[in-house]
């Protein structure tokens, strides 16, 4: 006969839950997904062996959330499960006939740059990419912009406690942190695996995500978004070429966007805001929804996102300027290269505009990873920014539209995006004025070199006044 308690024996004592009311008292409840660790691992044995159920799988990956890590996540679960969900559709690594495509795409495109924008070229190096290749390529890149919304979500758990509680829990609120940050680093995994299934190019989501300088291009997914459209794949490529090209010319000549972009993303964060009340309620949901004998419910728990905060005034505002800042790239990304092929390359008013839409709706995993993490990465104002720059141009030449990048203080606002056109509408270009003509005056004001005003005339002496209404 067996000594162990009988669970149902109403005479054994329950086991006191120090969280018990408050947001994370499901956590650790009977039937939590972190009381019932054990239990869980058992049933992954018995259900693995009755029907081959794949509930080992879920039990490691409880496991790797809950290892010992540096930092709000944990980057080797990221990884895994990004490249888990890569290999779920063939990703062959490019050849070398790939990437002397892609060199030599790049290359043309430099060349018909250089005569729509006064921004020399900033590619110091090209590459193909698998979409395996993109994961570890941007991965530092995604660690500066997540881990401060990530961040402040694992340290506001313990600050949604009482006060009065937050001694109590103890080393508890270590634990909690980690199963969140696991569960996040999870999600997050989830997402950019998603995103490297769809992205085109190393910038093709508005954001600097390779290396300084490197012009890139994910190549399985470039074919497949050829095969889409009555293109060829090599006019599909040049177009692409160019507009990556564009990118890594605005981010190496404005060395100041790369902090405006990513600082949005930290003010986001520093703006989150835990509602307890909201958190008990979306806890109590998701472990609702839990069959311990089916993988698939406490699967989604590993990617519906546990903990999703009321956005707050601040992080609303950030969000507003990463979405017009987005916007406003590329808008000018679009318009200079409007520019470039305007005379040369018959499809790209085909190819600009399939672009667009792509951009403009975003693709189911854009969708997810903005649910995940907060952040919207799709330029919604893309047409109304391509205007704006367009029209700046047109009144006052590609000079004063790429002067407009000298400082964020000179970016237009979401009212100018409103009405595009009417952005410095008074700005003109004078017709007389070529460009030794500017250096020379330019080399006359920084020398001193300014003829005098001439000496304004004396004025007239004032008629004597008269009674007369006529003056006579």
């Amino acid at each position: 006969m067996s000594n162990d308690p009988d669970p149902g024996d109403p005479a054994q004592p329950e086991e006191p839950n120090p969280f018990k009311g408050t947001p994370f008292e499901h956590l650790f409840a009977a039937g939590g997904p972190l009381s019932g660790m054990a239990g869980l691992g058992n049933l992954g044995n018995l259900a693995g062996g009755a029907g081959g159920m794949d509930f080992n799988q879920i039990i490691s990956q409880f496991k790797a959330m809950m290892e010992p890590h540096e930092g709000p996540l944990n980057w080797k679960v990221v990884d895994d499960l990004a490249r888990s969900a890569v290999a779920q559709q063939p990703d062959p690594s490019p050849g070398r006939r790939d990437h002397d495509r892609v060199a030599d795409a790049v290359q043309l495109a430099d060349h018909w740059l250089d005569v729509a924008t006064e921004f020399p070229s900033g590619v110091t190096s090209t590459a193909a990419w698998s979409r395996a290749e993109w994961v570890v390529e941007t991965r530092p890149v995604w660690k500066v912009l997540v881990e401060p919304v990530a961040a402040k979500s694992v340290s506001g758990i313990g600050n949604a406690l009482p006060q009065e509680m937050q001694g109590a829990a103890g080393p508890l609120l270590g634990i909690i942190g980690q199963a969140v940050g696991g569960m996040l680093a999870s999600q997050i995994g989830q997402g950019l695996g998603g995103l490297a299934g769809e992205v085109l190019t190393a910038s093709d989501i508005g954001l600097p995500l390779g290396s300084h300088g490197k012009a890139a291009l994910v190549m399985s997914n470039v074919r497949e978004f050829a095969d889409g459209l009555d293109v060829s794949e090599d006019d599909v490529l040049l177009y692409l070429a160019l507009r990556e090209a564009a990118h890594q010319r605005l981010f190496a000549h404005v060395p100041w966007l790369r902090e405006h972009l990513v600082g949005a993303v930290t003010d986001y964060a520093q703006g989150l805001e835990l509602d307890m009340q909201q958190m008990q309620e979306r806890i109590q949901e998701q472990m609702g929804g839990i069959n311990p004998m089916d993988p698939a419910s406490t699967q989604g728990l590993l990617e519906g996102g546990l903990f999703e905060p009321p956005v707050s005034p601040q992080q609303e505002a950030a969000l507003s300027r990463l979405e017009i800042a987005l916007a406003l790239v590329e808008g000018w990304v679009d318009e200079v290269v409007g520019q470039a092929t305007a005379e040369r390359m018959p499809a790209a008013t085909k190819l600009r505009e399939a672009v667009r839409r792509r951009r403009a709706a975003g693709g189911p995993a854009e969708q997810t990873f903005a649910a995940l993490v907060g952040l919207e990465l799709r330029p919604r104002r893309l047409r109304d920014a391509s205007t704006l720059w367009g029209g700046l141009r047109t009144r006052s030449g590609a000079e004063a539209r790429d002067g407009v990048w000298m400082h964020p203080d000179l970016l237009p606002t979401a009212a100018d995006l409103d009405d595009p056109l009417s952005f410095r509408a008074e700005a003109t270009q004078p017709d007389d004025l070529t460009e030794e003509a500017f250096d020379e005056e330019l080399r006359k004001l920084l020398d001193g070199d300014v003829p005098d005003a001439p000496e304004a005339p004396e004025a007239p002496e004032a008629p004597e006044s008269s009674d007369s209404p006529d003056g006579e």
